[in-house]
């Protein structure tokens, strides 16, 4: 079966005002760029955004805060975003702060069809608050419900064309687990090919999980925070 679609503009179409989007990427690594950028010209509005991080101010999820485009963040992390930190401080953003690891695998339980799963991550601190507590092994855990999304867009390195992806390095990061739980996934690719093109023994997200799929271009795959020595 064929997924590709010809551009951004038809991949994300459908994405509508007070939907909830999961993106993947972590920081700055392996974000959706072209998708983000389209997201801003839609306009679209009222967003519950799931993502580990909201990008830096002028870039990736950033330009979503800057437009006033998202109502909820479910993150774990604020990081070099100071308008992320302001909307949330000032109550103009609802922020839900996530361990990471509760974060990764509240995904992919949506993904898995597993409804919720017992953690220890967060006891005893204010992500326990309201959740069911139950003692396993003499320890005792909260209960964390699984995240699904309308979409799910993610960045990968190679797929082909019935939406086979594979991702480079730690670019990988969120993007697997938020393959598998958008109702519709958007998955945008430095590099389109045919179906056998891809070692099936290196694919890391089968295409059973995509349904829409494009070539992106113009990647910056900016750095957050770039340091090098002076010349000696």
């Amino acid at each position: 079966m064929n997924k590709t679609v010809n551009n951004v503009e038809e991949a994300t179409a459908g994405i509508k005002d007070g939907m909830t989007l999961m993106l993947g990427g972590f920081g700055l690594c392996g974000i959706p760029e072209n998708s983000i950028s389209e997201l801003v010209k839609l306009n679209v509005t009222g967003l519950t955004c799931i993502a580990n991080n909201a990008g830096v101010d002028d870039f990736g999820l950033g330009l979503l805060l800057q437009k006033r485009q998202i109502k909820k963040m479910i993150s774990s992390y604020v990081g070099e975003n100071d308008e992320f930190e302001r909307q949330m401080l000032s109550g103009e953003l609802e922020v839900d702060l996530i361990p990471q690891g509760s974060l990764a695998e509240r995904c992919r339980a949506g993904g898995a069809g597993i409804p919720a799963f017992f953690t220890p991550a967060g006891y005893g601190t204010e992500v326990a608050e309201g959740k069911e507590v139950r003692e396993f092994n003499g320890k005792p855990h909260i209960l964390e419900l699984a995240l699904t999304a309308d979409f799910a867009i993610v960045k990968a390195w190679k797929g082909d064309t019935a939406g086979n992806l594979i991702f480079k390095g730690t670019a990988r990061n969120f993007n697997p687990m938020m393959a598998m739980a958008g109702t519709i996934t958007i998955a945008e690719v430095e590099e389109l090919v045919e179906v056998g093109e891809l070692n099936p023994n290196e694919i890391h997200t089968p295409g059973i999980f995509v349904q829409r799929i494009f070539q992106g271009s113009g990647y910056e795959k900016r750095i957050e925070q770039r340091t090098v020595r002076t010349k000696s």
